[in-house]
């Protein structure tokens, strides 16, 4: 009964190969935290990017802004986000921006938030590029996940990646290659 569950769920059930994924960088952050964690000169042989985060940041109620490149032109991003609060659930559109992760609200040195961010077809100059991640954090009994989706207009190859926020120590992102 269990495989059946799994394979319903999951496809085939088959789970994905560890030698998928290949570990391209880590940031963790040091004492006295840093106002922004930069992934550079990503080797483009690779299908897609997946960005893993334990995070804790300064700054209650605000997230992360993602920016591709450098690329500081806000009209070349796109959001969509699904929300839940366990209190409430919404969705919210944002134009000329894309953020990422979401901070843990009010309990960063207590809560620390959780992401997964896929990066699609990063290394094609064809098409623009898609995002979207998970991510939340409980702040016991409060807290909130969300599934975003958004859109980078360019057809750039993405060589960097960065996040500006206010990270506190002990946060991490791993940045890892997936093959196609």
């Amino acid at each position: 009964m269990i495989g059946a569950i799994t394979a319903g769920l999951f496809g085939t059930g088959m789970a994905v190969s560890t030698t998928s994924y290949d570990s391209i960088s880590t940031v963790t952050v040091g004492a006295g935290g840093v106002s922004s964690i930069t992934f550079s000169s990503i080797p483009s042989t690779y299908k897609h990017l997946q960005i893993r985060a334990l995070h804790v940041t300064a700054a209650a109620g605000s997230s992360a802004t993602l920016r591709f490149n450098g690329d500081t032109t806000t009209s070349n991003y796109r959001q969509h986000t699904l929300y839940g609060t366990g209190a409430a659930a919404g969705v919210n559109t944002i134009a000329n921006q894309l953020y990422s992760p979401y901070d843990s609200g009010g309990a960063a040195t207590t809560s620390p938030g959780a992401m997964v961010l896929d990066i699609l077809d990063y290394a094609d100059t064809n098409k623009y590029k898609t995002a979207r991640y998970l991510s939340g954090y409980d702040a016991n009994g409060s807290g909130i996940i969300q599934f975003v989706s958004g859109l980078w207009t360019s057809t750039s190859a993405i060589s960097s990646i960065t996040f500006t926020l206010s990270f506190n120590q002990y946060s991490s992102f791993a940045l890892y290659g997936i093959k196609g």
